[in-house]
């Protein structure tokens, strides 16, 4: 054990902070401390950096603060540098161990160096400029770069992505995964702290509460929890209330006075369940459907050449019903150009496209929240749809995160990211087949992207969508529009999948490696390719392959080794159900089915590597040197 902190408290000004904590650190983990603006995040980094003590408490054993040894702690703070005429070079050499010029430590330690100053986007003759030449956001990558060359203990981040573009957030990443020293840190950047952290602590109601996994395995987790114990609780309080009805129903009749004695006392022995709090975020377990279905193809393009006083790109394509693409590109490439083409707010420069049969189009951008209203937000929404009760009115608010206060709030004293929100909300109760959505989640806070995407998932029509939450994306594109130049590619799986294919092919590396078993849509993804013209959108077509007789002969082999791993995962989560429902399980007990656990566990691991096996023939058979 690294560091550890045990049943600590910390209080500041008369007001309690942290309430009883338990945290720690191990070896070299990565851990990312979450929680809702205020809750304490910052005051637990200062807690670990010495910064702040432990308040005294008399009842708790021990000194509160734990460490195998002295540790060497790093924080990154926003004011990092006091001497501002020093030079980046000056700044960052004054801290190397190696005095030795002409040593291989300190060689090596230069060489890292320069790695890191290029991978956060300097040019190398900056290291010549004056720190206080460097914007804010600048010195703040400058002292990162500082903490990692020094490679301490415990390396304490607060928002480290922030002034980062996405280029140098990536590379980031991909350091901090090969980093050999334990991070911990609090950001908003949810693919961030997917990709790079291993253990979560969300720290709610003053308490931590750790989770094993990454950002999105707490996440479900979390909610699991929450439907867990939210039964319990309700069944403890049925029991209760049956209890009560009984003392009620006996306690004034003589021959029934013991009874209602014993069940009086029964009730009052029970150890009560605390009722757990709900998930900040919206989670829509229904499917949300367009009011209309509309035709099979969405959108057809021939030579569509799109922008305003020339051409900035040309495509080809069709869009499928129910396909939901997310569009990636640098600035000025013709994403936005190309979302505004195809919802008929500009003309097209060139070439043909047409919109589907009994396609009704919601289209979203940022200027699409500039809303004004005195009246309050139910008053607004009601009025938009009259239909609705004045129940349906509260629910749908509430969905949404508008529920109680928020609902009297006036329109005109919502934020920026509120209001977007609404306007939102109003698209998806109108129920159009078809949503073109500009940045949809900018200025919202974790919260409310997480209801957002939530609701996206749940709807069953067509979205073409700009983003550049990279989380936001990976949960919702289940394929990406690349703007590239003039070019534009299309890529048939989702951001991460891409992301994936972009690292192993700067690598050299083939498809076969590009093949993950656990990727369960991997043969639909394949099939539901829009089919284009390859020359014109670059695109990777797998419909003439398909049609190939060896893939048929693949596929009898695939299909069954893909449904025995379904059978094997969904056993292994019936017991871990069991488990986790039982009174055993929250009593501390030893879990008797552990051992069938775990021989399934290995027997379904096996069935992915088979089903492994096949994909990649499949893959291979279909696409040949052609995706290389």
């Amino acid at each position: 054990m690294l560091y550890q902190i045990i049943d600590g408290t910390v209080s500041a000004g008369g007001n309690l902070i942290l309430s009883h904590i338990n945290f720690e650190i191990r070896g070299n983990e990565k851990i990312a401390v979450v929680g809702s603006n205020g809750a304490g995040k910052t005051t637990l980094l200062k807690l670990i950096a010495g910064e702040i003590t432990l308040d005294r408490d008399d009842k708790r054993n021990g000194p509160g603060i734990v460490t195998s040894r002295k540790p060497t702690i790093g924080y990154l703070k926003q004011q990092a540098f006091i001497e501002k005429d020093r030079t980046v070079e000056e700044e960052l050499l004054s801290s190397c161990p190696f005095k030795d010029t002409f040593s291989m430590e300190r060689f090596a330690y230069e060489r890292e160096y320069d790695r890191l100053f290029t991978g956060f986007g300097f040019l190398k003759e900056d290291k010549k400029r004056k720190i206080a030449d460097f914007s804010g956001g600048e010195q703040t990558k400058i002292a990162l770069i500082s903490l990692l060359l020094q490679k301490p203990d415990i390396l304490l981040l607060d928002e480290p992505t922030n002034h980062l573009d996405i280029q140098t957030v990536e590379w980031l990443e991909q350091y901090m995964k090969q980093y050999e020293k334990s991070v911990v840190m609090v950001s908003h950047d949810r693919f961030f702290l997917d990709q790079t952290v291993s253990v979560v602590y969300e720290l709610s109601g003053k308490r931590l509460t750790k989770y094993p996994g990454s950002y999105t395995h707490y996440r479900e987790e979390k909610k699991k929890y929450i439907r867990i114990k939210t039964k319990e609780y309700e069944r403890q309080q049925e029991e209760i209330n049956r209890l009560n009805a009984l003392v009620e129903r006996f306690k004034n009749k003589p021959s029934k006075a013991a009874f209602a004695r014993a069940k009086k006392k029964a009730a009052e022995r029970i150890q009560l369940v605390e009722k757990p709090m709900e998930d900040e975020a919206h989670i829509f377990t229904g499917a949300i459907e367009p009011a209309i279905l509309g035709s099979k193809w969405v959108f057809e393009s021939e030579h569509l050449k799109i922008g305003y006083d020339r051409p900035i790109a040309e495509l080809t394509m069709r869009i499928r019903r129910g396909q939901k693409i997310g569009i990636l590109g640098p600035n000025g490439a013709g994403k936005t150009t190309f979302l505004k083409t195809v919802a008929g707010l500009i003309s097209k420069v060139s070439g043909e496209y047409s919109i589907g049969n009994q396609i009704t189009i919601g289209y979203f951008d940022q200027h699409s929240s500039e809303i004004t209203s005195a009246k309050s937000v139910a008053e607004h929404f009601h009025d938009l749809f009259p239909s609705l009760t004045e129940k349906e009115v509260r629910s749908i608010l509430g969905a949404y995160l508008f529920g109680g206060k928020e609902a009297m709030k006036p329109v005109n004293s919502l934020s920026g990211g509120e209001k977007a929100r609404l306007v939102l909300m109003e698209l998806l109760q109108s129920r159009p087949n078809f949503l073109i959505l500009d940045e949809p989640t900018n200025h919202m806070d974790i919260k409310a992207k997480e209801t957002l995407e939530s609701a996206f998932m749940s709807y069953t029509g067509t979205i073409l969508f700009v983003s550049h939450d990279r989380y936001f994306l990976s949960r919702l594109a289940e394929s990406i529009l690349l703007f590239e130049g003039q070019s534009v590619f299309y890529y048939h799986f989702g951001y991460e999948h891409y992301l994936e294919r972009s690292r192993k092919a700067e690598n050299g590396e083939g498809i076969a490696a590009r093949v993950k078993a656990e990727e369960q849509a991997l043969i639909a993804g394949m099939r539901a390719v829009p089919k284009a013209e390859r020359h014109r959108l670059k695109e990777i077509s797998t419909e003439e392959a398909y049609l190939d007789w060896k893939l048929g002969l693949v596929l009898e082999k695939l299909v069954p080794a893909r449904n025995r791993v379904e059978e094997l995962s969904e056993r292994l989560e019936e017991l871990k159900t069991a488990w986790i429902n039982s009174q055993e399980f929250w009593n501390g007990m030893e879990w008797e089915e552990a051992l069938t656990y775990q021989q399934i566990a290995e027997e379904r691991d096996k069935a992915q590597e088979e089903w492994t096996r096949w994909c990649m023939e499949w893959f291979e058979t279909a696409f040949g040197e052609d995706m290389v």
